[in-house]
Parts: structure tokens; sequence; C-alpha cells
């Protein structure tokens, strides 16, 4: 670790129990520091963390933060940009002169040293660096992983093994990224997303070339970006293509030509186009590190997905339980496209909780088309997260440029009975917000 973060014995943060917040929270614990921090609700992210030794409290109020993290001399204070400006505890270190760092700063600081592979995006990063993180391990690499979701796995977003090689999620909200200091960098798309951070889409294109610009040895993009480096694609002219594409019970297998030679007969288990893209970018990315082709072809077919990302809850002929993260109208696009291919001509309902008020504006007539080809809809409020509501900005308002005919708006307490009262052979669960939480409740119900 850089020497800036030796002197720090008690690491607190506020906003512990995000995904990326909690696996720092994981390497400092493994480091032996002492670790603590605040967040708004449990979820089973905090459970697992307090199963840790992690001090973690609920209630935004000094008096709860423990005598250690007060120690001003060996304390760092990690936290999200999602926390609001008047978050008491925020205000109190920022008042009292301690050592506050952004996740990212972080992040940047643990990659400096080390030989670092960084998976940008507006979409994809999330499983592609989970997939990366597992071809490395399986093939003997010491990495460390940081990861923006919850590997199947090995259960965690963060993996272990040793130093000589960082992987980690660059995050473009907040221009979060620009901390890294990345050796290989891939950029996997650049659509217009964090407009309440960005305001236009140009601005956001433009922290994308610059993040570009920092890959010391080798930078990849999806091919069609306007930017330029090692491309990847499928069955198109890319340095990094899958060709020969066949689909066989669910698993992709396909051939991958690369500018060195032509690797056949590549096993995915993933479904859907979006995530052969993702598994072609993070084998391209562990070829250019130097690893083995022979282990990747093995482990590439070991990756057993992340979870809340097209992750099946019940597969049977009957019935078909999917939960997903998607919260852009391209991953619902994707999400659908993949839905269609491996379950063809069975009806879908699909229930979806819109995600912050300022996205839901922004894309409205985006969701609107992506949420339309489903042949059912259950649509939930819209989670505010880090945002206060928006005049006129409502689920009824989406609900209103939705063009099918079995579509309604639910509250969560009836979500349960809406879904098992359906007749649709497909049910998905949508969104970044609390949904996750209802997946267990919903998996039992169909299943009596």
């Amino acid at each position: 670790m850089n020497t800036s973060l030796d002197n720090i014995q008690n690491i607190y943060f506020i906003g512990i129990g995000g995904i990326g917040m909690s696996a720092l929270a994981r390497y400092f614990k493994f480091l032996g520091k002492n670790v603590g921090g605040y967040d708004k609700t449990p979820t089973q992210i905090t459970v697992d963390l307090q199963k840790l030794g992690v001090d973690i409290h609920f209630e935004d109020n000094i008096d709860l933060i423990p005598k250690v993290f007060l120690n001003k001399e060996n304390t760092l204070i990690v936290y999200t940009p999602a926390i609001p400006k008047d978050h008491k505890e925020f205000v109190y270190v920022q008042d009292n002169g301690f050592l506050i760092q952004k996740r990212a700063e972080v992040l940047g600081i643990i990659t400096k040293d080390v030989y670092t592979l960084a998976v940008a995006g507006t979409h994809g990063k999330t499983t592609t660096t989970a997939i990366l993180a597992h071809l490395l391990k399986e093939s003997g690499a010491k990495v460390t992983a940081f990861l923006g979701g919850i590997s199947e796995n090995y259960n965690s977003n963060l993996v272990l093994e040793g130093n000589e090689v960082v992987v980690v999620e660059a995050d473009e909200f907040d221009r979060s990224f620009l901390q890294l200091y990345p050796d290989i960098a891939a950029i996997t798309s650049m659509d217009a997303d964090h407009l309440d951070i960005y305001e236009e889409e140009n601005a956001l294109e433009e922290s994308f070339i610059e993040f570009s610009s920092k890959a010391k040895d080798h930078l990849l993009v999806c091919n069609g970006l306007p930017l330029s480096g090692i491309t990847f694609g499928i069955e198109d002219d890319s340095d990094y293509c899958a060709q020969d594409i066949k689909i066989d019970n669910g698993t992709y297998i396909f051939d991958l030509k690369t500018p060195h030679e032509l690797i056949r007969d590549l096993h995915l288990n993933l479904p859907g186009r979006h995530n052969l893209l993702n598994a072609i970018t993070a084998f391209a990315i562990a070829t250019l590190y130097g690893s083995p082709t022979g282990p990747l072809a093995k482990a590439l077919f070991s990756f057993k997905g992340v979870q809340r990302r097209f992750s099946y809850q019940i597969k049977t002929d009957n019935l078909v339980y999917v939960d997903d993260y998607a919260h852009h109208p391209t991953e619902i696009n994707a999400l659908h496209q993949a839905v269609r291919e491996m379950h063809p001509d069975k009806k879908v309902l699909a229930v979806f909780q819109p995600h912050l008020y300022s996205r839901t504006r922004d894309f409205a007539a985006d969701f609107a088309t992506s949420l339309s080809q489903f042949d059912q809809l259950l649509l939930l409020d819209i989670y505010p997260a880090r945002e206060l509501p928006i005049a006129g900005v409502t689920s009824d308002w989406l609900l209103d440029m939705i063009n099918i005919e079995n579509k309604k708006i639910i509250k969560k307490e009836h979500l349960i009975k809406e879904i098992t009262g359906s007749n649709a052979e497909v049910v998905l669960t949508i969104g970044a917000g609390d949904i996750g939480e209802e997946v267990n409740g919903i998996k039992e119900a169909l299943l009596v």
C-alpha cells in the first residue's frame, strides 16, 4: 500500500453499505485495520460486514461513532458522493479537520503502486471486472479485485489472492475514475447517464476521453466508440472478436479471434449478447496482462455470474424467474434481448422500480420504449436514493408513455400477490433500488 495510508489504523465509512464502499471496508479489515461506519438501512451487505467484526450503526448521530474513530491522528474518513451535504456525521468530520477522502481517492492510492487493470463504461463494467477477477485468479495471478457487485463464485465483492495485480471497476459517477492509475484500461460503453452530475452528454464523453489517456500500457475500447485503441466486438472487424457463435441449452459457445490466434470453443454460461461482449473484454484484458489462454478458457466456463445481473432465481420448464439490476434503458433493452433469446415464445412479466427522479426524467421516452417490449408490466414508485422529488416526475407519468395494454402501478406490499396472480411464464424483477430486498420473498411465493 502507498505510504500515505501506512500510519492510518482506523477507517470510518460514511455509507458503508454501498457495494463499492463495502469492498474497501472488507479490504481494510483484512489488512488488520479498525473498520466501522454508518449507513441508512441494514442490508445483507451490512450484516455480512458485522459478522467480520465491523462496527456499523444506522442513525446519523455523532454520538454513535465509536470513540476509536474520533482520534484524528490515525483515522481516515471515507465517504460516498451519494451522502447528502447536510449529513450530520459528514459535517462534523469536515468541521473538525479529519482526513477525509472519497472512495475513488482511496482506490487511487491503492492502485498507484500496483499493476492495475481498470474497466470503465456506463454498462457492463461490473460483470466484466467480475469475469476478469475470476479469470486471473483461476489462471494463477495474485490478484486483488474490487467489484461493483457480488460475484456468485466467491459470494463477495472482493477477491483477495495477493497484490501482484489489482482489478478495479472504474466508475464514471462524479468523475471518480479520474482518480485511478490504470496500466491497462477498457471502456465498454459511453451512453448518456448520470446527467444529474454531467448535465450534458458531451461532458460525460470528455471525462471518458480523459480517463482513456491515463492507461499506461494498453487501452481497449468497444468497437464503434469514438476512441482509438485495441478494439473488441462481436462478429465484426475488431482486434478481439467473437465468431461462429452458437447457443446450446443457455450456454454460448464461440471462437475468439485475437491479433495472434484463434481460440476455439470457448463456453460462457451467461445469457445475453451484452454478457458475451463483457466476457470478450475480460478475456482480452487477461491475455494482454499475460495470462495463458488454456487456463483462461477453463476459467471462463466456470464463471457463475454476478448477483442481480441476470440472476436466475427459478429456472424450470414451466416457470423462469430472473432478477436484474438494470436501471437504464440500454440495460433494460439488453435484458429483454437476453430473455427473448434464451426463452423464446414465453410470456414475460416485468416488474420495474425506476431509480432516481432525474434519471427517470432524462430518459423517460427511452424507458417507455424499452419497457413496452414486455408482455406485462408492474411499475413501482421511483426509488429516490440521494434525490428529492422532482415536480411532475412520477411512475404514473412514466406509465402513461408505456405502450402496452397490460400495465399498472403497484405498491410494494401488493407485489407478491400481483406476481403470483399472473399467468406469465417468465418473471423479471428489474431495478437498482431496494427491489433486490424483495427477491427471496417473491421466489418463495412462486415456488409454493
